[in-house]
């Protein structure tokens, strides 16, 4: 087993207060990361950040408004001292279910605004705290719908596969500056949100994953700490799969 000895680094995640940012913060918190917190929900992030143990802080900003990202970055980096790790966990899935005739224009700009637009600021604005350092690592949370297309789910397929694609060029622009740029791509991972659906409708998502069922927070987060640790230095440009089987590429 490798130690992923962060050794105190900085990180910062977004989309924090819930879901799969909350089970990464988790897991770097206790892995002694020092951890700049971003959700839009600050009270609810708040009261989530007394459960950590480590050196932490939370931010409530819009990661669609790109001066506050730039603003926040910055404060953010003069408060550790540094911004090693980056994980953009932020996004929504928009409205669904709707063909693509029939999708509001309004709903997909905000979609890709949200999980693409956010994802390009903060790293716009951490990239150049890392090269500085000439280190750093970057993960983006992409999806299997950016892979492979989710019929029903234009704007959140179109803003994750813009989310990969990001993620190839930024690995190209990046490699041999002591800087890591990946995604991870997950099927369904259980939340609450799943658990509050109707168990025929997990049925219909879980049997496209050849190991039938849902992955965990765990097997999220365990992940998600190896692609940012030091020790994954020879992978960049990359989108790791977590699927089940499911990915085709």
């Amino acid at each position: 087993m490798l130690n992923n000895d962060f050794q105190n680094a900085v990180a910062v995640v977004t989309g924090a207060a819930s879901g799969l940012g909350w089970a990464i913060a988790q897991k770097l918190s206790a892995q002694k990361v020092r951890l700049a917190l971003i959700d839009k929900d600050m009270n609810r992030l708040s009261q989530k950040a007394l459960a950590l143990t480590g050196e932490n802080d939370c931010y409530a900003i819009n990661i669609c408004d790109e001066v506050a990202v730039r603003d926040s970055i910055t404060k953010i980096a003069d408060q550790f001292g540094s911004i090693d790790i980056l994980i953009n966990s932020a996004g929504i899935t928009g409205k669904t279910n709707i063909k693509s005739a029939d999708t509001e224009t309004t709903d997909l700009r905000s979609v890709l605004d949200v999980n693409f637009m956010g994802s390009y600021f903060t790293s716009k604005y951490c990239l150049p705290i890392m090269l500085q350092q000439q280190y750093g690592r970057i993960l983006h949370i992409a999806s299997i719908a950016g892979k492979e297309g989710n019929a029903g789910m234009l704007a959140y397929s179109a803003s994750k596969a813009a989310v990969i694609a990001m993620t190839k060029v930024q690995g190209k622009e990046y490699a041999g500056t002591g800087i890591c740029i990946n995604a991870l791509a997950p099927a369904v991972i259980r939340t609450a949100l799943v658990d509050a659906m109707p168990e025929e409708q997990v049925s219909y998502m879980t049997d496209k994953i050849p190991l039938k069922r849902c992955g965990t927070l765990d097997e999220f987060a365990d992940m998600a700490s190896f692609i940012v640790s030091k020790e994954n230095s020879f992978v960049t440009g990359f989108t790791f799969d977590l699927s089940g089987g499911r990915a085709t590429y």
